[in-house]
């Protein structure tokens, strides 16, 4: 595919009959505004979105989009990765605020009562994305990135949000912090990454999964398998966009109105039709967030 496609936009998609919701979306890292997202989205039955922060900035961002557009729900947090960077610096400037110095300790708490200042308003209804991510950060950031973990579940259990988790080759200590804490009421796995013995844990203890357009990807045999086996009831969807794109468009910029192509592939992988997948999920995401 030569760098000319990439660059073009993923035609629409044929719309859900069933309108459903976007669980995971950055829009303020996708290029658009956030009008045209909206109704090119609705164009095909994806009608309400989550947008999730990954730093304060984003998190105020969030909060603000949401207060301002009806199908917009919000999510607050520091991502498992800006949590070490807060901590530790972040010499190389790899996330989007440049370098920055250690702040330690303090500077994290300071963060998170913002985090807690911000999860109090009433169009944020999820706390995350939070978690762990060991793929990115190294041992170094892992005690910042559990202790700032800890402190989003408390937040989401204090304020009666959902907790949205990220996981990424840390499910172990993930689902074991859950137990230590004590999960909230509504804990969602946003972009879910594990196998279907993970999925019949979080079966069990009535999480939700949500699934990515990475579940088409020829490699993800994992995942489909996961899919099959997490409960109808426990299942929603996410672009995770601008990331994740589905097959057959890797590699360009995803967005909100690709849901029908992820959900129309999860419908097969459930021997489900696409309008009974749609209403489960649509049903499960508002039972998720509490809107």
């Amino acid at each position: 595919m030569g760098k000319q496609d990439n660059d073009t936009p993923p035609p629409l998609p044929e719309p859900l009959r069933v309108p459903v919701a976007d669980s995971h979306t950055h829009l303020d890292m996708q290029d658009t505004t956030v009008e045209a997202a909206l109704a090119k989205a609705a164009s095909v039955g994806v009608t309400t979105l989550v947008q999730v922060g990954c730093d304060l900035a984003g998190s105020r961002w969030a909060a603000d989009t949401a207060a301002a557009h009806d199908s917009v729900h919000a999510a607050v947090a520091l991502h498992p990765n800006e949590a070490p960077r807060i901590v530790l610096g972040d010499p190389d400037g790899w996330s989007r605020q440049g370098a920055r110095t250690a702040g330690g300790d303090a500077a994290l708490d300071d963060a998170l009562t913002e985090i807690d200042a911000l999860a109090a308003r009433p169009e944020v209804r999820g706390v995350g994305e939070t978690g762990l991510d060991y793929f990115r950060t190294g041992p170094d950031g892992t005690a910042a990135q559990q202790r700032s973990f800890r402190a989003h579940i408390e937040i989401a259990k204090r304020r009666g949000k959902a907790l949205v988790i990220h996981d990424r080759e840390a499910h172990d200590d993930v689902l074991r912090i859950l137990r230590e804490e004590g999960a909230p009421d509504r804990v969602v796995f946003h972009c879910y990454s594990g196998d279907a013995a993970m999925a019949e844990i979080c079966a069990a203890a009535g999480y939700f999964m949500s699934f990515a357009g990475n579940v088409t990807f020829k490699n993800a045999q994992p995942l489909r398998d996961a899919l099959a086996v997490a409960p109808p009831e426990l299942v929603l969807v996410e672009t995770d966009a601008p990331f994740l794109t589905p097959a057959p468009y890797r590699g360009r910029a995803n967005a909100p109105y690709l849901i029908p192509r992820t959900l129309r592939a999860m419908a097969e992988v459930k021997g489900m039709t696409e309008d009974a997948l749609a209403s489960a999920v649509a049903a499960n995401t508002a039972r998720a967030f509490d809107y």
